[in-house]
């Protein structure tokens, strides 16, 4: 139960990176590591900038996966 909640959360928070990194042009290595570096120095709070691209992508794709098609409008 422990490591489906570890794998859960290793993989969501690759894709907010990656995603994140797609859509400014940068690779998800170097975003991951300005989070660790922003958060050891400004003792955590890029984790709440973290967790709102989570969220927001999220209700993106909840969003989008709810319309299938053009007649759903």
């Amino acid at each position: 139960m422990i490591e489906k909640i570890r794998s859960y959360f290793e993989k969501q928070g690759f894709d907010v990176l990656s995603r994140t990194g797609d859509r400014i042009g940068v690779k998800a290595s170097k975003i991951r590591l300005f989070f660790i570096y922003a958060s050891f120095m400004t003792l955590g709070s890029p984790l709440i900038l973290y967790f709102a691209l989570m969220f927001v992508i999220q209700m993106k794709d909840s969003i989008r996966s709810r319309r299938t098609s053009v007649f759903d409008l």
